[in-house]
């Protein structure tokens, strides 16, 4: 089972180790995290793609609940989330077979950021699958080099993570107590 975990921590030196070691001491692997200041400077959003069984997971969430600096967990599930990555990705693009590959990129409505004698570079926005599949049809061509971003995720609708000011201090006040 993979799961996408968005969690709100305290935007401090060490925070993102605390929570990768915790993760990796339950042995788990993180197949994909980003990492981003809110609106708010002094709170940071990381979305974690995990792997693993149902009671193990969510063991993960409860123990990523009690560190000091986390806010909140939040378990994203797919039908009420939405999810993109993005992508650069270097492909080989001799003049004879460059239409082919503009073509391509048209077809994954991703975006020529750079073109030079030898390869183009494509900038892709999507679900994780959609990344996978335009990486894989340009392997045709020759793919130089990948860059990506990890999944990043918010909640459908109204819900949201947002936190008060009054909420994070008084949260943090009674875990220090």
């Amino acid at each position: 089972m993979r799961r996408i975990l968005a969690v709100l921590v305290e935007n401090h030196p060490g925070v993102l180790a605390r929570v990768a070691g915790l993760i990796r001491r339950r042995g788990f692997n993180i197949e994909s995290l980003a990492v981003g200041v809110t609106d708010d400077p002094a709170i940071s959003r990381m979305t974690l793609v995990v792997e693993g069984d149902e009671p193990t997971l969510n063991q993960v969430s409860k123990q990523l609940d009690k560190l000091i600096e986390v806010i909140r967990v939040t378990d994203l599930d797919a039908e009420n989330s939405v999810a993109r990555e993005l992508a650069l990705i270097k492909v080989s693009a001799d003049p004879e077979r460059r239409p082919q590959i503009l073509q391509l990129a048209s077809v994954f409505r991703a975006s020529v950021v750079d073109v030079g004698h030898e390869a183009v570079i494509l900038e892709v926005t999507g679900t994780h699958d959609k990344v996978e599949a335009l990486i894989s049809l340009a392997q045709e061509f020759g793919v130089q080099e990948v860059a990506r971003t990890g999944i990043i995720a918010l909640a459908r609708g109204a819900q949201s993570m947002k936190v008060t000011r009054e909420e994070r201090y008084h949260d943090a006040a009674v875990l220090r107590v």
